[in-house]
């Protein structure tokens, strides 16, 4: 299963977004709204980017305990996401009464969203996480192990870097989705991510979907940059 390249609308209010936007015109995307974006402009942001055709990954990352993040999936739900997530180390527990209370919340006769787990954060080394969060292993490993839990919780993937992908699809199947932020154009700066790959890479090591940000939206073109990762994603030749 592959998702179109998603872009990553981190900006802070809805004007900005809007201005965005309208370069693509006629263009369908996938978009993502994170922290920034939504709790400056609460869920009208996400009913009005709706509106204008794209689907959207709701990129909240819920962490709480079970009943919490069970009642605010079902609020989410109403909201039209294709997609939305949760922190993995959050547990098994949570993640399922993420899925209960999605399920609950899904209007009769619509979609359920989609929902996946972060894993690590593209933003974290292995020696961040041995010495921060004390967790003696591996940073795959890890990774590795949280995303056995979402899929034992009934989730539909996760987020993980291109590094690990591999790997979970061999041990929880192909149709177990990863979605893969950190992507970055060759020569363009890799800013605060750490596990970083190109969409080509993404694209050959099994990725099922690619999050990419600055190097589209801070582009002086960004719908042609837009155009070029997509081709590269796609594993078009020019």
């Amino acid at each position: 299963m592959a998702i179109l390249p998603i872009i990553a609308l981190d900006f802070s209010n809805k004007q900005e977004a809007d201005s965005f936007l309208d370069r693509f015109q006629e263009e369908k995307l996938f978009v993502k709204i994170g922290m920034e974006l939504f709790y400056q402009n609460g869920p009208d942001i996400v009913w009005d980017i709706k509106e204008k055709g794209h689907q959207i990954f709701l990129d909240l990352k819920l962490h709480d305990i079970p009943n919490t993040v069970k009642q605010a999936m079902k609020g989410l739900a109403s909201l039209g996401a294709d997609m939305v997530n949760v922190h993995a180390v959050g547990g098994r527990n949570m993640m399922a009464g993420a899925l209960e209370g999605l399920d609950a919340g899904t209007p009769s006769g619509a979609k359920r969203p989609l929902c996946i787990a972060v894993t690590q954060l593209t933003s974290t080394t292995e020696e961040q996480m041995n010495t921060e969060q004390l967790i003696q292993v591996p940073l795959e490993e890890a990774v590795l192990s949280y995303a056995k839990l979402a899929h034992e919780a009934g989730l539909d993937g996760v987020v993980c870097s291109s590094h690990e992908v591999r790997r979970i699809h061999e041990q929880l199947g192909n149709d177990f989705l990863t979605v893969t932020p950190g992507i970055r154009n060759s020569g363009d700066e890799a800013h605060d991510q750490k596990r970083i790959a190109s969409p080509e890479k993404a694209r050959l090591l099994g990725t099922n979907a690619i999050v990419v940000g600055r190097s589209i939206t801070k582009a002086k073109d960004p719908f042609k940059a837009y155009r070029e990762i997509k081709t590269a994603w796609e594993g078009i030749k020019a």
